[in-house]
């Protein structure tokens, strides 16, 4: 499973460097994972997600698609429109998929970016859960719209940071602005949610480097699992100075996508959209960390979004630490073929503060 996926995810990652429209990949033939196909799915979840939608009509349209945790396909109803069900049978799927549809809604809130509307979480029948959110037609990288998406992404990420004004403003008033109410002053999250489908724990922190430093501490220990402790001698050695990456910000929480790399975004005649989260409130410097690990982002991208929030002192140092997360996590999910960009980049960052 773990070479498979693996292959998968690199050969998607070739195709949008080409700015070749990602196709869709077989299922896999995997007991740990269990795939449907339409007809397969039809018969053991039409009945459930019928009733649970209160739909007449639910009939397969032959598009769909699958990528190295999910499968999923579209389908025309009497009452949404299109919609688009992904399905996994692992034992985690629900939490995954709850988690991923409190991401999408607290995406979706500010109406910046556009991101797919979630419908409902369903159990199956047979073990596992799906997920129904609207349909979305795209296509495959982001290209016409690098810079819109920057600007949009930039003001997703400050917006947590206005509600405080709003509230700092109306405090003490007797005509409170109810829209303040929505301000997030801790990090996390109130569900755990899954980066591809390994849990994490979004439990509410009152300050970053406490929240991140327990994320890297989950990854590290997932590879030590493995029977591998070179991550955890580097990480003791990086967690004694891990404040210094922080000496002189103030960090607000801002709501993160969590996986924005270049296959979790795309465009259509509306502009740039994001999907596949897997958000909390943390430093949004943490979105940018994947999005420079694969490619799929240029740098109009770039510009854009630092035209709104500029780079921090610091920031080319804390760029070593985000892509680290996600190093770790591609390992503890793929395998020994990211251990060596996980080592290394460890390695870069104890640099950073020991020197």
């Amino acid at each position: 499973m773990l070479f498979v996926d693996y292959m998968q995810r690199e050969i998607k990652l070739l195709y949008l460097y080409l700015g070749i429209s990602v196709p869709p990949f077989p299922p896999l033939d995997l007991p740990s994972m269990v795939y449907f196909s339409n007809e397969e799915m039809s018969k053991s979840l039409e009945a459930t997600v019928k009733e649970e939608l209160g739909l007449s009509v639910l009939k397969g349209t032959g598009q769909g698609g699958g990528g190295c945790i999910n499968q999923g396909s579209v389908y025309d109803t009497d009452k949404y429109g299109k919609i688009f069900i992904k399905v996994n049978s692992k034992s985690g799927a629900r939490t995954m998929f709850d988690g991923e549809f409190a991401s999408l809604e607290a995406l979706r809130a500010p109406n910046i970016v556009q991101v797919p509307k979630p419908i409902k979480v369903v159990d199956q029948p047979g073990g596992g859960s799906a997920l129904i959110m609207e349909y979305v037609a795209m296509s495959g990288g982001l290209r016409k719209y690098a810079s819109r998406f920057g600007e949009q992404l930039a003001r997703l990420h400050y917006y947590n940071s206005t509600l405080e004004n709003k509230a700092k403003k109306t405090e003490g008033s007797i005509h409170k602005d109810e829209s303040s109410d929505g301000y997030i002053s801790q990090f996390g999250f109130h569900v755990n949610t899954c980066c591809g489908y390994l849990e994490m724990v979004n439990t509410w922190c009152n300050d970053w480097t406490t929240f991140y430093a327990n994320k890297i501490e989950l990854q590290v220990k997932m590879t030590e699992e493995k029977g591998d402790r070179k991550a955890r001698e580097l990480w003791n050695k990086l967690h004694i100075k891990f404040p210094r990456f922080f000496d002189g910000l103030i960090i607000k929480p801002a709501i993160v996508h969590g996986d924005l790399w270049g296959g979790n975004v795309s465009e259509n005649d509306k502009g740039p959209l994001m999907f596949d989260p897997a958000s909390f409130y943390g430093h949004s410097e943490y979105d940018l960390g994947i999005s420079y690990l694969f490619g799929g982002f240029n740098s109009q991208f770039y510009k854009a979004y630092h035209n709104i929030i500029p780079k921090a002192p610091g920031f080319e140092k804390r760029k070593n630490l985000y892509e680290l997360f996600h190093y770790l996590n591609h390992w503890n999910h793929f395998g020994g073929g990211y251990r060596g960009s996980s080592i290394s980049t460890m390695e870069a960052c104890i640099n950073h503060v020991y020197t």
